[in-house]
Protein backbone atom coordinates (compact mmCIF):
# COMPACT_ATOMS: atom_id res chain seq x y z
CA UNK A 1 0.00 0.00 0.00
CA UNK A 2 1.62 3.48 -0.62
CA UNK A 3 2.03 6.25 1.24
CA UNK A 4 -0.92 8.33 0.12
CA UNK A 5 -3.20 5.12 0.68
CA UNK A 6 -2.15 4.24 4.58
CA UNK A 7 -4.95 5.42 7.25
CA UNK A 8 -5.30 8.71 8.76
CA UNK A 9 -7.49 8.31 11.73
CA UNK A 10 -7.40 5.30 14.39
CA UNK A 11 -10.36 2.68 14.25
CA UNK A 12 -13.13 2.21 16.09
CA UNK A 13 -13.16 -1.35 17.12
CA UNK A 14 -13.59 -1.23 20.77
CA UNK A 15 -16.55 -1.78 22.38
CA UNK A 16 -18.00 -1.61 25.92
CA UNK A 17 -16.76 -4.93 26.87
CA UNK A 18 -13.25 -3.67 26.39
CA UNK A 19 -13.77 -0.88 27.84
CA UNK A 20 -14.40 -1.89 30.98
CA UNK A 21 -11.37 -4.62 31.13
CA UNK A 22 -8.85 -1.63 29.58
CA UNK A 23 -10.23 0.35 33.04
CA UNK A 24 -9.32 -3.42 35.04
CA UNK A 25 -6.18 -4.65 33.19
CA UNK A 26 -4.29 -0.86 33.27
CA UNK A 27 -5.25 -1.14 37.37
CA UNK A 28 -5.11 -4.55 38.39
CA UNK A 29 -1.42 -5.02 38.70
CA UNK A 30 1.46 -5.41 41.01
CA UNK A 31 0.14 -2.58 43.13
CA UNK A 32 -3.47 -4.55 44.57
CA UNK A 33 -1.67 -8.01 44.89
CA UNK A 34 1.82 -7.13 46.38
CA UNK A 35 1.90 -3.46 47.26
CA UNK A 36 -1.48 -3.51 49.42
CA UNK A 37 0.52 -5.55 52.26
CA UNK A 38 2.55 -2.47 52.94
CA UNK A 39 -0.35 -0.48 53.08
CA UNK A 40 -1.52 -2.25 56.28
CA UNK A 41 1.82 -2.86 57.84
CA UNK A 42 2.64 0.46 57.38
CA UNK A 43 -1.21 2.14 58.43
CA UNK A 44 -2.87 -0.62 60.37
CA UNK A 45 -5.97 -2.45 58.63
CA UNK A 46 -7.92 1.19 59.68
CA UNK A 47 -5.68 3.67 57.95
CA UNK A 48 -4.83 1.34 54.97
CA UNK A 49 -9.05 0.93 54.65
CA UNK A 50 -9.39 4.51 54.91
CA UNK A 51 -6.43 5.55 52.42
CA UNK A 52 -8.35 3.14 49.77
CA UNK A 53 -11.85 4.45 50.78
CA UNK A 54 -10.56 8.01 50.54
CA UNK A 55 -8.55 7.03 46.85
CA UNK A 56 -11.29 5.49 45.30
CA UNK A 57 -14.03 8.44 46.23
CA UNK A 58 -11.81 10.42 44.12
CA UNK A 59 -11.24 8.53 41.61
CA UNK A 60 -14.82 7.98 40.80
CA UNK A 61 -14.98 11.68 40.91
CA UNK A 62 -12.20 11.86 38.57
CA UNK A 63 -13.54 9.04 36.42
CA UNK A 64 -16.84 11.18 36.33
CA UNK A 65 -15.19 14.36 35.22
CA UNK A 66 -13.59 12.33 32.59
CA UNK A 67 -16.88 10.55 31.68
CA UNK A 68 -18.29 13.93 30.72
CA UNK A 69 -15.05 15.53 29.11
CA UNK A 70 -14.51 11.89 26.61
CA UNK A 71 -18.34 11.76 25.73
CA UNK A 72 -18.11 15.04 24.88
CA UNK A 73 -14.89 15.30 23.03
CA UNK A 74 -13.68 11.03 22.23
CA UNK A 75 -10.36 11.26 21.39
CA UNK A 76 -7.06 9.45 21.92
CA UNK A 77 -5.28 12.83 23.04
CA UNK A 78 -7.77 12.98 26.19
CA UNK A 79 -5.29 14.88 28.98
CA UNK A 80 -3.37 16.38 26.35
CA UNK A 81 -6.43 17.53 24.29
CA UNK A 82 -8.52 18.51 27.62
CA UNK A 83 -5.98 20.58 29.21
CA UNK A 84 -4.86 22.20 26.01
CA UNK A 85 -8.57 23.32 24.93
CA UNK A 86 -9.72 23.74 28.17
CA UNK A 87 -6.49 25.15 30.43
CA UNK A 88 -3.68 26.38 28.67
CA UNK A 89 -1.47 25.01 25.79
CA UNK A 90 1.54 24.59 27.91
CA UNK A 91 -0.49 23.21 30.31
CA UNK A 92 -2.11 20.08 28.22
CA UNK A 93 1.82 19.81 26.58
CA UNK A 94 2.85 18.89 29.23
CA UNK A 95 0.14 16.80 30.38
CA UNK A 96 -0.11 14.65 27.31
CA UNK A 97 4.27 14.44 27.50
CA UNK A 98 3.72 13.73 30.95
CA UNK A 99 1.43 10.92 30.81
CA UNK A 100 3.10 9.50 27.92
CA UNK A 101 6.26 9.04 29.64
CA UNK A 102 4.34 8.00 33.08
CA UNK A 103 2.69 4.92 31.14
CA UNK A 104 5.75 4.03 29.23
CA UNK A 105 7.68 3.98 32.38
CA UNK A 106 4.76 2.01 34.32
CA UNK A 107 6.07 -0.32 31.46
CA UNK A 108 9.30 -0.22 32.61
CA UNK A 109 8.51 -1.18 35.67
CA UNK A 110 5.50 -4.07 35.43
CA UNK A 111 9.05 -6.01 33.37
CA UNK A 112 11.00 -5.38 36.20
CA UNK A 113 8.46 -7.20 38.49
CA UNK A 114 8.47 -10.06 36.13
CA UNK A 115 12.15 -10.58 36.72
CA UNK A 116 11.06 -11.05 40.57
CA UNK A 117 8.35 -13.18 39.76
CA UNK A 118 10.19 -15.62 37.63
CA UNK A 119 12.89 -16.09 39.95
CA UNK A 120 10.26 -18.41 41.64
CA UNK A 121 9.97 -20.86 38.93
CA UNK A 122 13.89 -20.11 37.28
CA UNK A 123 15.92 -19.13 39.94
CA UNK A 124 19.40 -19.16 38.09
CA UNK A 125 18.48 -17.87 35.03
CA UNK A 126 18.92 -13.48 34.19
CA UNK A 127 16.20 -11.57 34.81
CA UNK A 128 16.86 -9.93 31.51
CA UNK A 129 15.71 -12.58 29.70
CA UNK A 130 12.62 -12.71 30.79
CA UNK A 131 11.87 -8.62 30.82
CA UNK A 132 13.23 -9.37 26.99
CA UNK A 133 10.50 -12.08 26.50
CA UNK A 134 7.73 -9.50 28.16
CA UNK A 135 8.74 -7.27 26.28
CA UNK A 136 8.46 -8.98 22.94
CA UNK A 137 5.17 -10.25 23.68
CA UNK A 138 3.77 -6.95 24.97
CA UNK A 139 4.91 -5.20 21.85
CA UNK A 140 3.28 -8.05 19.72
CA UNK A 141 0.11 -8.15 20.88
CA UNK A 142 0.27 -3.99 20.50
CA UNK A 143 1.05 -4.25 16.70
CA UNK A 144 -1.72 -5.96 16.21
CA UNK A 145 -4.81 -4.22 15.29
CA UNK A 146 -6.83 -2.18 17.82
CA UNK A 147 -9.50 -5.17 17.88
CA UNK A 148 -6.71 -7.85 18.65
CA UNK A 149 -5.38 -5.53 21.56
CA UNK A 150 -8.71 -5.38 22.74
CA UNK A 151 -9.69 -8.94 22.57
CA UNK A 152 -5.92 -9.66 24.39
CA UNK A 153 -6.97 -7.45 26.66
CA UNK A 154 -10.37 -8.63 27.81
CA UNK A 155 -8.81 -12.11 28.22
CA UNK A 156 -5.78 -10.97 30.16
CA UNK A 157 -8.31 -8.56 32.95
CA UNK A 158 -10.79 -11.75 33.21
CA UNK A 159 -8.31 -13.90 34.57
CA UNK A 160 -7.43 -11.03 37.13
CA UNK A 161 -10.89 -11.01 37.88
CA UNK A 162 -11.69 -14.30 38.47
CA UNK A 163 -8.63 -14.62 41.37
CA UNK A 164 -9.98 -11.39 42.84
CA UNK A 165 -13.54 -12.96 42.93
CA UNK A 166 -12.26 -16.13 44.29
CA UNK A 167 -10.28 -14.60 46.76
CA UNK A 168 -12.85 -12.54 48.32
CA UNK A 169 -15.31 -15.92 48.68
CA UNK A 170 -12.71 -17.58 50.26
CA UNK A 171 -11.80 -14.68 52.49
CA UNK A 172 -15.31 -14.03 53.48
CA UNK A 173 -15.76 -17.34 54.08
CA UNK A 174 -12.89 -17.68 56.52
CA UNK A 175 -13.91 -14.38 58.56
CA UNK A 176 -17.40 -16.50 58.94
CA UNK A 177 -14.95 -19.12 59.85
CA UNK A 178 -16.57 -21.39 57.55
CA UNK A 179 -13.13 -22.31 56.56
CA UNK A 180 -10.88 -20.94 59.68
CA UNK A 181 -11.03 -23.51 62.68
CA UNK A 182 -8.91 -21.06 64.77
CA UNK A 183 -10.52 -19.85 68.22
CA UNK A 184 -9.04 -16.59 67.49
CA UNK A 185 -12.19 -13.91 66.98
CA UNK A 186 -12.78 -12.22 63.53
CA UNK A 187 -11.85 -9.18 64.22
CA UNK A 188 -9.30 -9.65 66.70
CA UNK A 189 -6.31 -7.80 64.11
CA UNK A 190 -8.58 -4.68 64.26
CA UNK A 191 -7.69 -4.31 68.03
CA UNK A 192 -4.39 -5.72 68.25
CA UNK A 193 -2.02 -3.36 69.37
CA UNK A 194 -1.96 0.13 68.02
CA UNK A 195 -4.59 -1.08 65.32
CA UNK A 196 -6.78 -0.05 63.55
CA UNK A 197 -4.81 2.92 62.66
CA UNK A 198 -0.96 3.08 63.32
CA UNK A 199 1.55 5.72 62.37
CA UNK A 200 -1.37 8.82 62.63
CA UNK A 201 -1.72 11.05 59.69
CA UNK A 202 2.07 10.71 58.18
CA UNK A 203 1.62 7.08 57.65
CA UNK A 204 -2.28 7.66 56.29
CA UNK A 205 -0.23 10.33 53.90
CA UNK A 206 2.38 7.56 53.24
CA UNK A 207 0.16 4.76 51.90
CA UNK A 208 -2.48 6.93 49.95
CA UNK A 209 0.31 6.96 47.17
CA UNK A 210 0.52 3.15 47.43
CA UNK A 211 -3.26 3.10 46.56
CA UNK A 212 -3.24 5.95 43.98
CA UNK A 213 -0.07 3.85 42.04
CA UNK A 214 -2.40 0.53 42.65
CA UNK A 215 -6.10 2.93 41.40
CA UNK A 216 -4.11 4.39 38.03
CA UNK A 217 -4.90 2.90 34.81
CA UNK A 218 -8.44 3.28 35.37
CA UNK A 219 -8.32 6.45 33.32
CA UNK A 220 -7.54 4.53 30.21
CA UNK A 221 -11.46 4.67 29.44
CA UNK A 222 -10.59 8.35 28.45
CA UNK A 223 -7.69 7.38 26.13
CA UNK A 224 -9.41 4.36 24.73
CA UNK A 225 -12.31 6.47 23.34
CA UNK A 226 -10.68 7.65 20.73
CA UNK A 227 -11.16 4.01 19.27
CA UNK A 228 -14.46 3.05 21.28
CA UNK A 229 -17.55 2.25 18.85
CA UNK A 230 -20.71 4.96 19.88
CA UNK A 231 -18.43 6.36 22.65
CA UNK A 232 -21.26 8.50 23.78
CA UNK A 233 -22.99 4.97 24.78
CA UNK A 234 -20.21 2.84 25.42
CA UNK A 235 -17.97 5.61 27.97
CA UNK A 236 -21.04 5.98 30.34
CA UNK A 237 -21.15 2.41 30.65
CA UNK A 238 -18.05 2.03 31.42
CA UNK A 239 -17.81 5.37 34.23
CA UNK A 240 -20.49 3.86 35.81
CA UNK A 241 -19.05 0.44 36.43
CA UNK A 242 -15.83 1.84 38.03
CA UNK A 243 -17.68 2.88 40.92
CA UNK A 244 -18.33 -0.98 42.25
CA UNK A 245 -15.35 -2.55 40.51
CA UNK A 246 -13.30 -0.05 43.09
CA UNK A 247 -15.60 -1.14 45.68
CA UNK A 248 -15.27 -4.77 45.11
CA UNK A 249 -11.44 -4.89 43.72
CA UNK A 250 -9.87 -2.67 46.51
CA UNK A 251 -11.85 -1.81 49.46
CA UNK A 252 -13.02 -4.85 49.99
CA UNK A 253 -9.81 -6.87 49.47
CA UNK A 254 -8.12 -4.63 51.86
CA UNK A 255 -10.40 -5.14 54.85
CA UNK A 256 -10.61 -8.72 54.22
CA UNK A 257 -6.48 -8.86 54.24
CA UNK A 258 -6.03 -6.82 57.31
CA UNK A 259 -9.00 -8.82 59.00
CA UNK A 260 -7.04 -12.38 58.17
CA UNK A 261 -3.36 -10.91 58.54
CA UNK A 262 -2.32 -8.84 61.46
CA UNK A 263 -0.92 -5.41 60.14
CA UNK A 264 2.56 -6.61 62.26
CA UNK A 265 2.88 -9.52 60.41
CA UNK A 266 6.73 -9.44 59.16
CA UNK A 267 5.75 -11.15 56.08
CA UNK A 268 3.57 -8.15 54.70
CA UNK A 269 6.59 -6.41 54.98
CA UNK A 270 8.82 -8.44 53.25
CA UNK A 271 5.62 -9.00 50.35
CA UNK A 272 5.89 -5.65 50.08
CA UNK A 273 9.81 -5.64 49.42
CA UNK A 274 9.17 -7.50 46.09
CA UNK A 275 11.85 -10.33 46.63
CA UNK A 276 9.68 -13.04 47.45
CA UNK A 277 6.30 -12.55 45.54
CA UNK A 278 5.51 -16.27 47.53
CA UNK A 279 4.73 -13.63 50.68
CA UNK A 280 2.20 -11.72 48.56
CA UNK A 281 -0.82 -11.34 51.20
CA UNK A 282 -3.47 -12.56 49.07
CA UNK A 283 -0.90 -16.01 48.87
CA UNK A 284 -0.45 -16.04 52.54
CA UNK A 285 -4.65 -16.24 52.96
CA UNK A 286 -4.69 -18.87 50.19
CA UNK A 287 -1.87 -20.88 52.60
CA UNK A 288 -4.08 -19.96 56.03
CA UNK A 289 -6.92 -21.91 53.78
CA UNK A 290 -4.81 -24.63 53.78
CA UNK A 291 -4.51 -24.27 49.85
CA UNK A 292 -0.33 -25.62 49.27
CA UNK A 293 -0.70 -24.31 45.97
CA UNK A 294 -0.97 -21.05 46.61
CA UNK A 295 2.33 -19.82 46.01
CA UNK A 296 2.23 -21.24 42.34
CA UNK A 297 -0.87 -20.16 41.28
CA UNK A 298 -0.65 -16.77 42.76
CA UNK A 299 2.55 -16.38 41.06
CA UNK A 300 0.90 -17.44 37.69
CA UNK A 301 -2.15 -15.29 38.78
CA UNK A 302 0.36 -12.02 38.87
CA UNK A 303 2.03 -12.75 36.43
CA UNK A 304 -1.27 -12.55 34.17
CA UNK A 305 -1.92 -9.08 35.92
CA UNK A 306 2.58 -7.41 35.31
CA UNK A 307 1.35 -8.76 31.45
CA UNK A 308 -2.02 -7.27 31.25
CA UNK A 309 -0.86 -4.11 32.98
CA UNK A 310 2.01 -3.55 30.97
CA UNK A 311 -0.72 -4.21 27.93
CA UNK A 312 -2.36 -1.64 28.85
CA UNK A 313 0.15 0.94 29.23
CA UNK A 314 2.04 0.30 26.49
CA UNK A 315 -1.37 0.99 24.46
CA UNK A 316 -2.51 4.02 26.34
CA UNK A 317 1.25 6.00 26.31
CA UNK A 318 1.37 4.98 21.99
CA UNK A 319 -2.09 6.41 21.40
CA UNK A 320 -1.37 9.68 23.28
CA UNK A 321 2.00 9.86 21.64
CA UNK A 322 0.29 9.42 18.39
CA UNK A 323 -2.09 12.21 18.87
CA UNK A 324 0.20 14.68 20.45
CA UNK A 325 1.91 13.96 16.89
CA UNK A 326 -1.00 14.31 15.03
CA UNK A 327 -1.97 17.53 16.74
CA UNK A 328 1.77 19.11 16.06
CA UNK A 329 2.86 18.75 19.73
CA UNK A 330 5.24 15.91 18.96
CA UNK A 331 7.26 15.19 15.88
CA UNK A 332 4.79 14.38 13.12
CA UNK A 333 6.62 10.99 12.76
CA UNK A 334 4.85 9.60 15.66
CA UNK A 335 1.06 10.60 13.76
CA UNK A 336 2.17 7.85 10.65
CA UNK A 337 -0.42 4.53 10.94
CA UNK A 338 -0.04 1.18 9.07
CA UNK A 339 -2.31 -0.03 7.06
CA UNK A 340 -3.93 -1.85 9.60
CA UNK A 341 -4.47 1.85 11.59
CA UNK A 342 -1.90 1.00 14.39
CA UNK A 343 0.91 3.89 14.94
CA UNK A 344 3.81 1.52 14.87
CA UNK A 345 6.45 4.86 15.13
CA UNK A 346 4.72 5.54 18.28
CA UNK A 347 4.79 2.15 19.41
CA UNK A 348 8.56 1.77 18.94
CA UNK A 349 9.10 5.51 20.84
CA UNK A 350 7.38 4.16 23.67
CA UNK A 351 8.99 0.39 23.45
CA UNK A 352 12.35 2.39 24.11
CA UNK A 353 11.42 3.64 27.07
CA UNK A 354 10.16 0.90 28.16
CA UNK A 355 13.53 -0.61 27.70
CA UNK A 356 14.81 1.09 30.68
CA UNK A 357 13.83 -2.13 32.64
CA UNK A 358 17.43 -3.26 30.95
CA UNK A 359 19.26 -0.85 33.69
CA UNK A 360 18.64 -3.88 36.40
CA UNK A 361 21.62 -5.31 34.77
CA UNK A 362 23.82 -2.61 35.52
CA UNK A 363 22.34 -1.04 38.83
CA UNK A 364 20.28 -3.34 40.72
CA UNK A 365 16.74 -4.95 40.49
CA UNK A 366 15.41 -3.90 43.51
CA UNK A 367 17.13 0.33 42.98
CA UNK A 368 15.14 0.47 39.42
CA UNK A 369 12.33 -0.92 40.62
CA UNK A 370 11.83 1.43 43.32
CA UNK A 371 13.02 4.73 41.06
CA UNK A 372 10.23 3.62 38.06
CA UNK A 373 8.07 3.44 40.78
CA UNK A 374 8.28 6.71 42.88
CA UNK A 375 8.51 8.07 39.09
CA UNK A 376 5.08 6.38 37.66
CA UNK A 377 2.93 7.06 41.22
CA UNK A 378 4.00 10.59 40.92
CA UNK A 379 3.35 10.96 37.38
CA UNK A 380 -0.48 9.47 37.74
CA UNK A 381 -1.34 12.19 40.71
CA UNK A 382 -0.45 15.05 37.74
CA UNK A 383 -2.75 13.16 35.35
CA UNK A 384 -5.43 13.21 37.87
CA UNK A 385 -5.13 16.80 38.96
CA UNK A 386 -5.26 17.30 35.05
CA UNK A 387 -8.24 15.62 34.82
CA UNK A 388 -9.73 18.00 37.65
CA UNK A 389 -8.93 20.86 36.38
CA UNK A 390 -9.93 20.19 33.06
CA UNK A 391 -13.45 19.45 33.60
CA UNK A 392 -13.73 21.89 36.30
CA UNK A 393 -12.86 24.64 33.56
CA UNK A 394 -14.89 22.72 30.55
CA UNK A 395 -18.00 23.21 32.44
CA UNK A 396 -17.48 26.68 33.59
CA UNK A 397 -16.82 27.23 29.91
CA UNK A 398 -19.47 25.42 28.59
CA UNK A 399 -22.11 27.08 30.53
CA UNK A 400 -20.69 30.55 30.14
CA UNK A 401 -21.37 30.50 26.02
CA UNK A 402 -24.72 29.37 26.99
CA UNK A 403 -24.77 25.33 26.44
CA UNK A 404 -27.97 23.41 28.72
CA UNK A 405 -26.15 20.81 31.13
CA UNK A 406 -28.92 18.51 29.51
CA UNK A 407 -27.61 18.92 26.13
CA UNK A 408 -24.33 16.81 27.39
CA UNK A 409 -24.35 13.63 26.64
CA UNK A 410 -23.07 12.44 30.02
CA UNK A 411 -23.18 14.95 33.03
CA UNK A 412 -20.35 14.36 36.00
CA UNK A 413 -22.28 14.85 39.66
CA UNK A 414 -21.70 16.80 42.32
CA UNK A 415 -20.08 19.57 40.49
CA UNK A 416 -18.36 21.61 41.61
CA UNK A 417 -17.42 19.70 44.72
CA UNK A 418 -16.30 16.64 42.62
CA UNK A 419 -13.41 18.17 40.99
CA UNK A 420 -12.48 20.10 43.75
CA UNK A 421 -12.32 17.67 46.12
CA UNK A 422 -10.20 15.61 43.74
CA UNK A 423 -7.63 18.51 42.80
CA UNK A 424 -7.50 18.82 46.92
CA UNK A 425 -6.58 15.23 47.70
CA UNK A 426 -4.32 14.81 45.03
CA UNK A 427 -2.48 17.70 46.01
CA UNK A 428 -2.25 16.49 49.58
CA UNK A 429 -0.47 13.69 48.54
CA UNK A 430 1.90 14.58 46.31
CA UNK A 431 3.27 17.03 48.11
CA UNK A 432 3.56 15.70 51.60
CA UNK A 433 4.20 11.78 50.30
CA UNK A 434 7.82 12.14 51.29
CA UNK A 435 8.27 15.30 53.37
CA UNK A 436 9.91 13.25 56.21
CA UNK A 437 12.86 13.11 53.83
CA UNK A 438 13.12 16.65 52.96
CA UNK A 439 13.14 17.16 57.03
CA UNK A 440 16.31 14.53 57.21
CA UNK A 441 17.76 15.79 54.41
CA UNK A 442 17.76 12.16 52.40
CA UNK A 443 17.85 14.10 49.21
CA UNK A 444 18.04 11.00 47.17
CA UNK A 445 14.92 9.86 48.85
CA UNK A 446 13.74 13.44 47.80
CA UNK A 447 15.06 13.02 44.19
CA UNK A 448 13.51 9.47 43.65
CA UNK A 449 10.01 10.81 45.09
CA UNK A 450 9.45 14.60 44.16
CA UNK A 451 11.54 14.65 40.39
CA UNK A 452 8.59 13.58 38.52
CA UNK A 453 7.19 17.03 39.40
CA UNK A 454 9.97 20.11 38.11
CA UNK A 455 10.04 17.96 35.11
CA UNK A 456 6.43 18.16 34.40
CA UNK A 457 6.96 22.36 35.46
CA UNK A 458 9.93 22.53 33.73
CA UNK A 459 7.69 21.00 30.02
CA UNK A 460 5.01 23.46 30.95
CA UNK A 461 6.85 26.85 31.45
CA UNK A 462 9.35 26.02 29.26
CA UNK A 463 6.68 25.61 26.49
CA UNK A 464 5.08 28.63 27.92
CA UNK A 465 8.04 30.77 27.62
CA UNK A 466 8.48 29.56 24.42
CA UNK A 467 4.78 30.22 22.69
CA UNK A 468 3.48 32.79 24.86
CA UNK A 469 0.49 30.94 25.69
CA UNK A 470 -2.09 32.04 27.76
CA UNK A 471 -5.12 30.94 30.31
CA UNK A 472 -8.10 30.05 27.13
CA UNK A 473 -10.85 32.37 28.59
CA UNK A 474 -14.33 30.82 29.35
CA UNK A 475 -15.82 32.56 26.06
CA UNK A 476 -13.10 31.48 23.56
CA UNK A 477 -12.86 28.10 24.91
CA UNK A 478 -13.77 25.04 21.71
CA UNK A 479 -16.40 23.71 23.93
CA UNK A 480 -18.79 22.21 20.96
CA UNK A 481 -19.24 18.47 20.80
CA UNK A 482 -17.02 16.48 18.50
CA UNK A 483 -18.26 14.64 15.59
CA UNK A 484 -16.47 11.13 16.24
CA UNK A 485 -16.66 10.74 12.31
CA UNK A 486 -14.14 13.34 11.73
CA UNK A 487 -12.02 12.14 14.75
Amino acid sequence: MSETQQPTQLKRKLGARHLNMIAIGGSIGTGLFLASGATIANAGPGGALLAYCLIGIMIYFLMTSLGELATHNPTSGAFFTYGTKYVEGGFGFALGWNYWYNWAITVAFELVAVQFIMKFWFPDIPGFYWSAIFLAIIFAINALTVKGFGESEFLFSLVKVVAIIAFIIIGLFMIGKIMLTSDVPAFANWTKGEAPFVGGLQALIGVAMIAGFSFQGTEMVGVAAGESKDPKKTIPVAIKQIFWRILLFYVVCIFIIGTLIAYDDPRLLQAAATDNITLSPFTLLYEKAGFAFAASLMNAVILTAILSAGNSGMYSSTRMLFDMARKGSAPKWFARLDPRGVPMNALYATTAIAALCFLTTFLGEQEVFNWLLNMSGMCGFIVWLGIAISHYRFRKGYLAQGYKLEDLAYKAKFFPFAPWFAFILCAIVVLGQNYQAVQSGDWMGVLSTYISLPLFLAIWLGYKWKNKTKLVAYQEMDVKPMNVDQD
